[in-house]
């Protein structure tokens, strides 16, 4: 994505999930850190920005001081007079192909168990004792080991890394 224009990204981002997404708990996760560039992807159509994927280094903190990086993966967003066409899909497809020898961690994300289980492999089978820097709901939090890296076991404060 590094010859996709920031202002670009954010106007997307804006369209696909409203100007008040910056309170939402994922944006606190990552807050302070950039995007990973060998993970975060972009689809663009004459010319135009149709679609973006972003991932982000954060990490599993337990109480002792333990840590686990991750990758977040997210958001995905597609422009909406395209949504439906596939092309979230096949940006996270492209990233998972990226990530078994790219990433430095494990991925985790909150989305939809039902459509992210079924088609990528991500579950909340680790997630269960992990807590985030604001309100989520459980089953939405979700992870994926890649690359040779496991998932982080028991509690655990997921933040910037």
């Amino acid at each position: 994505m590094s010859d996709i224009e920031p202002q670009a990204v954010e106007a997307l981002l804006d369209a696909a999930f409203g100007t008040d997404r910056f309170g939402r708990t994922a944006y606190r996760i990552r807050e302070g850190v950039d995007a990973v560039p060998a993970l975060s992807f972009a689809l663009v159509e004459d010319s135009a920005l149709i679609a973006t994927i972003q991932c982000w280094p954060v990490v599993h903190r337990k109480a002792d001081g333990a840590e686990t990086p991750l990758v977040m993966v997210g958001p995905v967003a597609v422009r909406p007079d395209v949504q439906r066409g596939g092309h979230g899909r096949t940006l996270m497809a492209h990233m998972l192909a990226a990530s078994e020898t790219k990433a430095d961690g494990a991925l985790m994300m909150i989305g939809d168990p039902e459509y992210y289980d079924r088609f990528f492999g991500f579950d909340a089978a680790a997630t269960g004792a992990w807590d985030l820097p604001g309100p989520f709901e459980r089953r939405r939090l979700l992870a994926r080991a890649v690359n040779g890296h496991d998932l982080p076991r028991g509690a655990g404060m997921i933040g910037p890394r």
